[in-house]
């Protein structure tokens, strides 16, 4: 695992990044997801596609949570509302948080 440093927290949502190899890893309670720059952005633009109430579904506890899948059938990410609006808050600062790094790093 890389010496990665966080560049966004949002509620659960921590982002962060490597300043050796730009692996940029998102954690989310007992999930890391870990992306290139670009991929990182690929996945933001897809989960802003999502609509909440489109993908949502009462859980047994009695609260809607959106079901993102995955390429994995069998794998499958959940967010209530808050969480979904956590997440995305996070992954927005973090793409700023990437273009401020490249300006001050990347010439």
């Amino acid at each position: 695992m890389c010496d990665s440093k966080v560049i966004s927290q949002v509620g659960a949502s921590v982002i962060s990044r490597c300043s050796e190899c730009r692996c940029i890893f998102i954690w989310n309670n007992n999930l890391i997801l870990s992306f290139s720059p670009e991929q990182f952005v690929q996945f933001r633009d897809f989960t802003l596609d999502l609509d909440f109430a489109e993908h949502s579904h009462p859980f047994p506890d009695g609260q809607d949570r959106l079901v993102m899948r995955t390429p994995v059938n069998d794998v499958q990410l959940t967010f209530t509302t808050e969480q979904w609006e956590d997440f995305h808050a996070a992954m927005e600062e973090a793409i700023y948080m990437q273009e401020i790094y490249s300006m001050m790093y990347d010439g």
